[in-house]
């Protein structure tokens, strides 16, 4: 009231406060429509892939968002000369060209526009650098702009990167206030090694959240479509994504282009590190990651992604099989000016089996394929589904949409191939997916197609509206800041984890040779049957020379002598196991037969994990349900610890076996809230147990290994504690930590019935050769008082233990 009759008596006071609201509403609107400046610097601007792809993407970046408040400037970066440079520049600038919805003429327009902010400079030095950034900043301060960003695309060589990080960390930041994002193209090393060290050094210059790892594949559009699929179809897909309706997943990547031209890359690389350990490995993730809540939030779907890498159950040697095309060892030596002798074992096609380790996916081949000089160029995710239906009625009268007998699928089609377009396939009999109708539309039938073995009519098929190419997408979720369409240093590590110890396996292997194209037949047919893979045909004799001559691990056959007066068995490592998991078995088997029962002592350490994955992955008739499993020692850790030995054995047998969990019995070192502590007498109690259920307390097998130092069990040198006396568990120290340790004493392990000892590697040789000269001196050397007083006692070795 007081305000209206203040306002009557000075009518000029409206006048002038409806002035001061416009203004402060035009000042909010130009806040708005100017919401910064952004700075692109793509280093390598004149190489092969800025060429055919990053200006391409980076132009529309910039037709998508202009108008939107964003105003830019691209800088093209590299070691050319700037005369070169420009006129390079230039003329990729003139063939950048618009999506099909725009007119000609707005094209030339906004391809005008983008070429006067586009320039190219030569980057060597640091000082290089400065003068960037301060030509940056005296344009934002000549046109009045606020700095929203830079991005740092580095399309040059890995590396280059440390250098032109340190330019960029030293010399070239965005001020306060505006962020920085910087683009690094793979690979991402070559193995875990190498890719920490390289994560390492770019860590010191960046942080986690400013660098964007770019895996390609993940911007096509049949790729980014899995997760929104999946979330947009949850109800469908609910009961239906999970080993009790999934029979295999199928992820491939064909093309029948060679390697010719790029020798010397895929001689370092090969098939694997090019393609499966990152493209198909980051698809196989979206495909079983537990879904998010949120699938719009980066940080979720990074974490499950996380988990989904950490649920990969480890490969092995059987887990693949190798080809190469006949023309590539030629190339090479062409190439890379090799001597006529030199043959290449270099894999350019591989087929991987992979397996899931938790509920939703136990069981559930996952099948990873990608080769070169194939017969077709194609690339798809295939979810088939199980079958359990029987129709009555003949095969001409089922129909697509109602029959159960028909294959259940859905596929995500990367492109290429019979479609020849991305699109997303879902068999009629699951479910009529929704997907969003102004980026993805139904895909008219086209008569005599099949794919799959089935008519496309048979699919509700959908192709994206407007196709776009994979950088494109990628460069516009770097700009607002989407992290998930990127591979973060976390995911990579545990990638390269699970890679790596299948790639040193392969390293002298020699790859199955295969002509090439449609002359290939069914030589690269696999199979497989539990955990290991194989190529459907036997090997054909060898179009050319081998390798040579030199032996490899499977010319040895198990070597079988004497240790110490004790049966010896030596052979390579894989072998070696194979062979103590057969043994351990065949005792299983006898004693569940003459005793109903089994009782199995195992050691802890790096030792004993290939055996245990062996007899989780490849002894399925193992009397499991007879079995108790004991521990001959345990560090004073909790049992959820990783160095926990019970830890370890969980992780790696028992999740993966179905033994009843009263037949488990881990070392009882953490009670009332305290580790091995005398006064809560944990040795007494397992003693105790032990005599409750183990007849005689007589084990029917314990495994012990040999430490460098002589050590067994948990039975050290110059320690009394275990090495006799009545005591059947005893509580030790360590000279290592953990410093508690608890462990069966050395006259209990001396009763059981069979004794087995696992040495293996090259650190363990001396103590070999030392303990194959020593007496009874079980106070020196613990494992030199293990013989069974009525059992028996083997020795396994490998080579590399045995011979050095």
């Amino acid at each position: 009231m007081l305000a209206e009759l203040y306002f009557k008596r000075r009518p000029g006071c409206w006048k002038m406060l409806a002035v001061a609201v416009c203004m402060v509403l035009l000042a909010g609107l130009q806040a708005q429509d100017l919401q910064g400046h952004v700075s692109v610097i793509l280093l390598g601007a004149t190489g092969d892939l800025a060429k055919k792809y990053l200006w391409q993407g980076l132009f529309q970046l910039y037709l998508d968002e202009v108008g939107k408040g964003y105003s830019f400037s691209f800088h093209g970066a590299a070691l050319t000369s700037t005369k070169q440079g420009q006129e390079f520049v230039a003329k990729v600038l003139e063939s950048l060209s618009c999506p099909e919805d725009v007119a000609p003429e707005r094209c030339a327009e906004l391809r005008g526009r983008f070429q006067q902010r586009s320039q190219y400079r030569r980057l060597r030095t640091s000082e290089d650098y400065m003068a960037l950034s301060k030509d940056i900043e005296a344009q934002l301060q000549h046109e009045g702009l606020r700095e929203a960003g830079r991005i740092f695309y580095f399309s040059v060589p890995p590396f280059a990167y440390a250098d032109i990080a340190r330019s960029i960390n030293s010399s070239c930041r965005p001020g306060p206030g505006a962020w920085l994002r910087v683009v690094l193209e793979k690979p991402f090393g070559h193995d875990r090694l190498s890719a920490q060290q390289l994560a390492t050094e770019l860590r010191s210059f960046f942080q986690e959240e400013e660098m964007y790892r770019v895996d390609h594949y993940l911007g096509k559009q049949a790729v980014a479509q899995i997760l929104p699929f999946r979330d947009q179809n949850r109800k469908a897909l609910d009961g239906l994504w999970n080993r009790h309706h999934v029979e295999r997943v199928e992820i491939i990547m064909k093309e029948t282009v060679d390697a010719e031209g790029r020798t010397g890359f895929y001689e370092e690389y090969g098939v694997i590190r090019d393609v499966l350990q990152n493209h198909l490995t980051e698809i196989l993730t979206l495909v079983a990651m537990e879904l998010p809540y949120n699938v719009s939030s980066s940080e979720a779907v990074l974490r499950h992604k996380l988990q989904a890498f950490q649920a990969l159950r480890g490969l092995h040697k059987d887990s693949a099989v190798l080809g190469q095309y006949q023309a590539y060892s030629g190339q090479v030596r062409r190439e890379q000016q090799k001597p006529d002798s030199f043959h290449s074992l270099t894999p350019t096609f591989a087929g991987i089996l992979v397996h899931m380790d938790n509920l939703r996916w136990e069981g559930v081949p996952f099948i990873l394929m990608s080769g070169k000089a194939l017969d077709e160029r194609v690339g798809y995710v295939r979810i088939l589904f199980r079958n359990q239906a029987y129709c009555a009625q003949t095969e001409t009268r089922w129909v697509a949409d109602q029959s159960q007998c028909l294959p259940r699928q859905i596929v995500f089609y990367i492109g290429h191939g019979e479609l020849g377009s991305p699109a997303v396939l879902v068999s009629r009999n699951l479910f009529r997916p929704f997907l969003p109708s102004g980026s993805w539309k139904e895909v008219e039938d086209r008569p005599g197609l099949r794919l799959f073995g089935r008519p496309l009519s048979d699919f509700y098929a959908y192709s994206p509206v407007r196709e776009q190419d994979a950088y494109s997408v990628l460069i516009s979720h770097i700009f607002h800041g989407r992290k998930d369409s990127f591979i973060t240093t976390e995911n990579l590590l545990a990638s390269w984890a699970f890679w790596t110890p299948l790639l040193d396996s392969l390293a002298h292997e020699a790859p199955r040779l295969y002509p090439g194209g449609a002359e290939n037949g069914h030589l690269l047919d696999f199979e497989f049957t539990g955990t290991q893979l194989r190529f459907s045909q036997q090997q054909p004799e060898q179009l050319v020379p081998g390798p040579g001559s030199a032996p490899s691990p499977s010319d040895f056959q198990v070597l079988q002598s004497k240790y110490r007066d004790s049966p010896l068995i030596s052979a390579w490592p894989e072998e070696l196991i194979a062979k103590l998991a057969d043994d351990i078995e065949a005792t299983a088997m006898r004693a569940v037969r003459r005793f109903g029962e089994f009782h199995l002592a195992l050691s802890g350490g790096s030792s004993p994990v290939p055996l245990f994955q062996q007899l989780a992955t490849r002894h399925y008739g193992f009397p499991w349900a007879h079995t108790h499993l004991w521990l001959v020692d345990e560090r004073c850790v909790p049992l959820r610890d990783p160095e926990s030995n019970f830890q370890g054995l969980q992780a790696h047998l028992l999740q993966h076996i179905r033994v009843p969990y009263y037949n488990v019995h881990p070392m009882p070192v953490h009670l009332h809230q305290r580790l091995c502590a005398e006064e809560d007498q944990g040795a007494q109690m397992y003693a105790s147990e032990i005599s409750a259920l183990v007849t005689n307390s007589s084990f029917d097998l314990v495994l012990l290994g040999m430490g460098t130092d002589g050590h067994t069990a948990s039975l050290f040198p110059q320690s009394p504690a275990g090495l006799e006396g009545p005591q059947p568990v005893v509580l030790t120290r360590s000279p290592s930590k953990p410093h508690q340790r608890m462990s069966l004493s050395l006259p209990l392990i001396n009763r059981a019935r069979k004794v087995a000892i696992l040495v293996m590697g090259r650190m363990k040789r001396e103590i070999t050769l030392l303990v194959s000269r020593v007496g009874h001196e079980p106070k020196k050397w613990p494992i030199s008082g293990v013989l069974p007083s009525s059992g028996q006692l083997v020795w396994y070795m490998d080579y590399e233990a045995f011979l050095g």
